[in-house]
C-alpha cells in the first residue's frame, strides 16, 4: 500500500508545477481572463499583446505594448514592456502552484528548481533512513518516515510562499522515498531467495498504481491543493501499520536478537499454515565478511563495471521521470497522456518478470534501454515534420520510451545487485540509488528545455536527449557480464574474475571456504 502513494508523491509535481498557457494581463481590463469573452477583449488583445516569435505559441507570454497617451495605437509608436501580472488558461488545470505564484517568464526555472529540490530530498532520505533502518530497525524507521510524511504532505497544501513550499517538498521527498526503500527491504527480507525477484518487481507495480491514481485525481480535481490533499489523506491509514507490520527477522538476527526473530518466524509460519523444522530455528553464527565502497574502484575491471552501472542507474532515472515530466509538451490531452504513460508500466513489469530468467539480465536490460532510447529519439521526426497531425504517433513513441525505461528500471535492480560482490553489495546498491537520484534531479531541467527552446525542435528536444542518453547507456552495458545462472561474486577477488573465465565456475562459496579453513585449522591443532 505505501508504494501506491509513493508513486503519487514522486510524480505529483508534474501537476503541481504545470504551467498553463498564459499571457500578460491586459492593464485596461480589470477582470481580464485568458479565455476571450467579448469582441472588445479581443480588440484589446490584438493591440496590446505581441505575437509570439515561437510558431507553436499564440501569444507572447512575457510582454505587452503601451502607447503614448492621446495617440492612436500603432506598432510604430508602441513600447514593449515586461509584464508583472498574467492570466492563465484554466481548461486543463484550474490552478497549479506555478500559476498561483506566477512562476513564469524570468521565474520559469523555479519550477524545475522545486522538482530538483524534491529529488534531492529523495537522495537525502535514502541515505538517512537507510542508516536509521540499519541502526534502529525497519519497523521504527518506517513508522517515523510515515509520521514525517503525513505532517509535511498536509502542510505543503497550505504553502503561502515558494520557500516554504520547496522546504516541505524536500521533506516529503526524503520521508516518502525513505519509506519506500524500507518497504522494499522489508519485502525482500521476508521472503526466500526464489521469491526475491517477484518481491522486488511486484512492488513497482503498486508504484504504477499510484501513478494511475494521481492521473484520476488530477483529472477530476484540477487544483493542486485538492490533489495534494487527495494524496496525503490516505497516508493516515498507515499509522495502523505499527500493529500490523513485524520487524524484519533478518535485521533482528544481525543485531543478535535471536529469540525475537524466532518468535516472528513462528508467527509467519502459523499464518501461512507451514511447519518450520526445529533445526532451522537453531541459529548458527556464520562468517560476516565486510568490504568498503572504495573496493569497487580498487581495480580496472571493477572500476569500469561500477561506472557503467552508475551510468545506467542515472540514465534510467533521468529517462523514467523525465518522459513523464515532459507530458505537457506532447500535445493532445494532458491527463490522457499521463494516464497512458502510467498504464504502460504494467506490461513493462510483466514482460520483465517473464523474460528476466529466460534471456538474461544483460540482454533484457540492454534491449529495454535501446527500445526506449530509439523510440524517444525518433520523436524529432514526428514533431519536426508532422506537427499536430502526428501528435498521436509522437505520444505512441513516448509511451514506448516509457515502456523501455520502466523495464530497464526494473531489471537494473536485479542486474546490479548480482554484479556487485557480496562483501560490498549493500554499499554498491546504496551508491547506485544515490546516483539514480542525480538523474532524477536533472530530469526536470531537461524536460523544461522544451519550453526554453522555441519552435518545433524545442518540443522534441527533451525526448531526443532522453533517447540519446538511453541508447548510449544501453550500449555501454554490453561490456558487463551476464549473471543469469552464474555463481555470483562474493569477494573482491571474485568480482575481478567474474565473467572473465579464469575457472570462475568453481562452486565453492565463501561460507564453504570458511568451513574448510576451520576444518584445516582443527586438523592442524589435533595433529599438534
Amino acid at each position: 500500500m505505501p508504494a501506491i502513494l509513493v508513486g503519487s508523491f514522486m510524480m505529483n509535481l508534474v501537476f503541481v508545477m504545470k504551467t498553463p498557457e498564459h499571457r500578460c494581463k491586459l492593464p485596461q481590463l480589470d477582470n481580464d481572463t485568458y479565455e476571450i469573452t467579448s469582441e472588445y477583449q479581443r480588440h484589446l488583445i490584438n493591440i496590446t499583446i505581441p505575437e509570439s516569435d515561437d510558431e507553436t505559441i499564440e501569444y507572447d507570454r512575457c510582454h505587452y505594448y503601451v502607447y503614448p497617451f492621446g495617440e492612436s495605437p500603432s506598432r510604430q509608436n508602441a513600447t514593449k514592456i515586461t509584464c508583472t501580472e498574467w492570466v492563465y488558461d484554466k481548461s486543463v488545470i484550474t490552478q497549479s502552484f506555478a500559476s498561483e505564484m506566477h512562476l513564469v517568464c524570468q521565474d520559469t526555472l523555479l519550477t524545475s528548481h522545486a522538482q530538483m529540490i524534491f529529488y534531492f530530498g529523495v537522495l537525502v532520505g535514502d541515505l538517512l533512513f537507510g542508516i536509521l533502518a540499519d541502526t534502529f530497525g525497519r519497523k521504527k524507521s518506517l513508522y517515523l518516515a510515515i509520521i514525517i510524511l503525513i505532517g509535511s504532505a498536509f502542510g505543503v497544501c497550505w504553502s503561502s510562499s515558494y520557500i516554504t513550499f520547496v522546504i516541505l517538498e524536500f521533506i516529503i521527498g526524503a520521508a516518502n522515498h525513505g519509506a519506500f526503500m524500507i518497504c522494499c527491504v522489508l519485502g525482500l527480507e521476508m521472503v526466500g531467495p526464489s521469491k526475491r525477484n517477484w518481491a522486488g518487481i511486484v512492488i513497482h507495480m503498486f508504484f504504477a498504481v499510484g501513478l494511475v491514481y494521481l492521473a484520476g485525481m488530477g483529472y477530476f480535481l484540477r487544483n493542486w491543493q485538492h490533489v495534494g490533499l487527495a494524496i496525503a489523506a490516505p497516508c493516515v491509514l498507515f499509522l495502523c501499520y505499527w500493529w500490523i507490520i513485524p520487524e524484519s527477522p533478518r535485521w533482528l538476527l544481525s543485531m543478535g536478537r535471536h529469540e525475537e526473530a524466532v518468535t516472528i518466524l513462528k508467527k509467519v509460519a502459523l499464518t501461512n499454515k507451514a511447519n518450520i523444522p526445529e533445526k532451522l530455528l537453531q541459529i548458527q553464527d556464520e562468517p560476516d565478511p565486510h568490504g568498503n565502497l572504495w573496493h569497487l574502484f580498487s581495480s580496472k575491471v571493477l572500476f569500469v563495471r561500477t561506472m557503467i552501472i552508475f551510468l545506467n542507474w542515472a540514465v534510467v532515472s533521468l529517462m523514467y521521470y523525465g518522459v513523464t515530466m515532459n507530458v505537457g509538451n506532447m500535445g493532445g490531452d494532458f491527463y490522457l497522456n499521463f494516464f497512458l504513460l502510467a498504464l504502460i508500466e504494467f506490461p513493462a513489469y510483466s514482460i520483465c518478470i517473464y523474460l528476466v530468467d529466460k534471456i538474461g539480465r544483460k540482454k533484457l536490460h540492454c534491449g529495454c534501454m535501446l527500445l526506449g532510447g530509439f523510440a524517444c529519439a525518433s520523436t524529432i521526426f514526428t514533431v519536426s515534420f508532422g506537427g499536430k497531425s502526428l501528435e498521436p504517433l509522437t505520444l505512441a513513441l513516448a509511451i514506448i520510451g516509457k515502456l523501455g525505461a520502466s523495464g530497464a528500471f526494473c531489471v537494473i535492480y536485479v542486474f546490479s545487485a548480482e554484479l556487485y560482490p557480496t562483501v560490498v553489495r549493500n554499499a554498491g546498491m546504496g551508491a547506485s540509488s544515490c546516483i539514480a537520484r542525480i538523474g532524477g534531479m536533472l530530469a526536470p531541467y531537461v524536460a523544461k528545455s522544451g519550453e526554453l527552446v522555441d519552435g518545433k525542435f524545442g518540443k522534441a528536444l527533451p525526448l531526443v536527449i532522453f533517447g540519446a542518453a538511453s541508447v548510449f547507456a544501453g550500449l555501454m552495458c554490453l561490456l558487463l557480464p551476464e549473471t543469469l545462472n552464474q555463481r555470483l561474486p562474493e569477494t573482491i577477488e571474485d568480482g575481478n574474475r567474474f565473467g572473465r573465465g579464469n575457472n570462475y565456475n568453481d562452486s565453492t562459496t565463501i561460507v564453504e571456504k570458511y568451513t574448510l579453513q576451520k576444518e584445516k585449522q582443527l586438523v592442524s591443532s589435533e595433529s599438534l
